[in-house]
């Protein structure tokens, strides 16, 4: 029973080796590699056409606050004209026009949650991008040369720029 056993795990051994020399694992890393980019760039565009969208909304609601602002103008007018038929109007348009800034609002606020849920993951999968391609460097396979692997060795992280900030600033004061 024992030498069954054991030449079993002999051949399953065996099996794996062979697999994993059919397999190629530098490709198949490479592979990874090119997967993680490509769903890496597709966050970063899901990113930027949020906060695209988020700086549309901000646009929209001073618009409609510009509007408010003129229809208590109008409203001031229709008062003192003694037109409480077209006050009525101009009162209905503002109510509408606070809903719509309202819905506005909430959709800002869910957008503005997307985006601070999305920022560190982006930043996650860029570290773990950039992992695998030191484990690809350190395995000896050449990492895929992509458009984005120039950013990613050239991009700087913020505290990196917050120590440069403040060298600069100390060496600028005055003694």
């Amino acid at each position: 029973m024992a030498l069954i056993t054991r030449v079993a795990r002999l051949f399953r051994a065996d099996m794996h080796a062979v697999l994993d020399r059919i397999e190629e694992p530098q490709q198949l890393l490479a592979q990874a590699i090119r997967e993680m980019e490509k769903a890496l760039q597709q966050e970063q565009q899901q990113l930027k056409l949020m906060e695209h969208e988020q700086g549309e909304l901000r646009r929209r609601l001073q618009g409609l606050e510009q509007g408010l602002a003129k229809s208590e103008e109008e409203l001031d007018l229709c008062f003192k004209s003694n037109k409480e038929e077209l006050a009525r109007g101009i009162i209905r348009r503002r109510l509408e026009t606070e809903r719509h800034g309202a819905l506005l609002a909430q959709k800002g606020e869910a957008l503005a949650e997307q985006i601070k849920q999305l920022t560190p993951r982006i930043e996650q999968h860029r570290d773990e991008l950039q992992g695998m391609r030191q484990k690809a460097e350190f395995l000896g396979s050449e990492a895929p040369a992509s458009a984005s692997a120039p950013a990613a060795a050239v991009s700087v992280r913020d505290d990196e720029v917050e120590v440069a900030f403040l060298r600069e600033r100390q060496r600028r004061m005055p003694s």
